[in-house]
Formats: structure tokens, C-alpha cells, sequence
């Protein structure tokens, strides 16, 4: 007996070990999920990684289910999370992000969602040991224009972005105080939003070369991306499906931008078994390193 309770206690110490926890925080707009890594730490200063859901029916939960970064919590160390934006009052009551003239705040609400991602940052820095270098935002659709949107007004907290077919906002602002390393991810065949650019009811969102070109101005990088590697991204495109262009020449430091073009890729491709991964080392590779200003 004495052996049996030995084994099922060790049993589940490595269970904790191995696992990362569920826990929750109050985000003012009810309790959030939060996935803690096994073996996370107070005293170690830990990355933080949100998850934005694109628009439609699906939140949160769904999205992750579909990318699975929460599974990667623990491999890599991080605090992860995959808030709700708003729901729509009409019509489909569909979930969205009021993220940019394009997409997708089609009921014209005036709640700011780049307050609420502060917020559930703030809060979770508060209660735990976050590293302020290692706070990063992925987005899809939508949530890829919110992402965006949020590190471009907070350019001070988030260290890198990346967006599975998104776009940048409809006009481009000024240089950012702060650099910020973005990786664009989008399909050339992708009828949602266009590889090429397009309007969803007559506010126009720009293509994903303007949008990464763009991201690489504001890092004061060069406009001459090169190619660099191919990727497998799509499990149903044969072989390396994906070129990345990468625009780091002269960029001031903690700036970077990287574009990854999914050949015949949809706007919810199958994703591969190495995309998640792949993502995340990316995330992991780029850091904030320090603030500048521009002179």
C-alpha cells in the first residue's frame, strides 16, 4: 500500500511538472483563462503571449483550439492568453475587434479594445512576473488588424506582433517612438482579406508587402526585403509551401519585419504541425530591446 501511495504521489508531481496550469483573472470584463507553464516561478521574469480571435462566431477558446498556442506554454516558458473582444448588439452577434476603419467594428461601437488588451496586460503583469522585453501579440484576421492597431499605440510595451491574415490600418501614421518587430503571415489565395489589399465596405485595408513594408518604415528598416528561406505552413499545399522575405538592413534596434506568403494559401489554411512551433521561436527570437525615441 505504502508503495501505491509513493507512485501515485510521485505520479502526480510529475503530472504538475509537465502540465501548465489553468488559472483565471478578473479583466473587468469577466474572468479571463490563463494558461501558466509547469514550472513557472516568481522570481523568473516570464514572456507573456496574447491570442486574438479573428471575427465571426468563434472567440477565444475556438481560436486557440485552431492554433494551439496554449499547448506551447510550458515547452517555452510563457503566460499565455486568448481573450473575447465584443460581441455585436445585432445581426449575427458575432464577435469582433474595433480594430481599424476596415475590420471589423461593423455596428459602429465606441468601446476601445486597445484599452482592454492594456488592461489584461496590466493585470496580469500585477499578479505575476512577466518580462516587460517579452510581451507579444498573434492575431488572426481581425485579431491580426487589432494586434497591429495595440502595438502601434503602445509601442513602449509590446516587444512583437504576429498576424495570420490581417492588415495593417488604412492609413499610416507617424514613426513609432518604439520599434516593433512584426511577422505578416497571409495567403495569396486568401478571399477574406486579400493578399493584395482590398476594402471591406468601402474602407480600404492595404496589401500584405504595404503592410510589412510599412512596419519595416516605422523600425527605420530598409524597403528591400530579401528571401531568406521557404516554410512548410499549409499541411494541404505540397512541400514548402511558404516564401519569407525578411526586412531587418538598418533598422533601429528592436525592430524588425518578416513576411511569410502562403502560395495558394486560404484565409484559414490547414495549418501545419510545424506552424504553431514555428511561430512561437519566432516570437521567442525578438525581443524588446530597450526604448528609443526618434530624434
Amino acid at each position: 500500500m505504502g508503495k501505491i501511495v509513493i507512485n501515485c504521489l510521485s505520479l502526480a508531481l510529475l503530472i504538475s511538472v509537465n502540465f501548465a496550469a489553468a488559472q483565471s483573472i478578473d479583466t473587468g470584463r469577466g474572468e479571463l483563462s490563463l494558461t501558466v507553464p509547469a514550472g513557472y516561478e516568481a522570481s523568473t521574469p516570464a514572456p507573456l503571449v496574447l491570442l486574438l480571435h479573428g471575427y465571426g462566431r468563434n472567440a477565444g477558446a475556438e481560436q486557440d483550439a485552431y492554433m494551439k498556442f496554449s499547448a506551447l506554454a510550458t515547452n517555452y516558458g510563457y503566460l499565455f492568453a486568448a481573450p473575447n473582444g465584443q460581441r455585436e448588439t445585432q445581426g449575427n452577434q458575432a464577435w469582433f475587434w474595433n480594430a481599424s476603419d476596415a475590420c471589423c467594428n461593423f455596428q459602429g461601437s465606441q468601446i476601445s479594445d486597445v484599452d482592454y488588451l492594456m488592461t489584461i496586460i496590466s493585470r496580469i503583469k500585477s499578479q505575476y512576473n512577466i518580462d516587460g522585453n517579452r510581451v507579444y501579440l498573434i492575431g488572426h484576421s481581425n485579431g491580426g488588424f487589432m494586434a497591429y492597431r495595440t502595438a502601434f499605440e503602445n509601442s513602449q510595451e509590446i516587444a512583437a506582433v504576429a498576424s495570420l491574415t490581417g492588415a495593417g490600418a488604412t492609413v499610416a501614421g507617424p514613426a513609432l517612438v518604439n520599434p516593433v518587430h512584426i511577422l505578416h503571415i497571409h495567403g495569396t489565395d486568401d478571399n477574406a482579406i486579400a493578399y493584395e489589399g482590398g476594402d471591406l465596405r468601402g474602407n480600404i485595408y492595404p496589401s500584405a508587402v504595404e503592410t510589412v513594408e510599412r512596419w519595416a518604415g516605422y523600425n527605420g528598416c530598409d524597403i528591400d526585403g530579401s528571401e531568406v528561406a521557404q516554410l512548410d505552413l499549409d499541411r494541404n499545399l505540397p512541400g514548402l509551401d511558404s516564401i519569407v522575405v525578411r526586412y531587418d538592413n538598418n533598422c533601429r534596434i528592436g525592430g524588425s519585419a518578416e513576411l511569410w506568403t502562403i502560395t495558394d494559401g486560404a484565409h484559414i489554411p490547414a495549418l501545419s504541425g510545424s506552424f504553431s512551433t514555428t511561430v512561437v521561436e519566432w516570437l521567442m527570437a525578438h525581443p524588446k530591446i530597450g526604448s528609443t525615441s526618434i530624434d
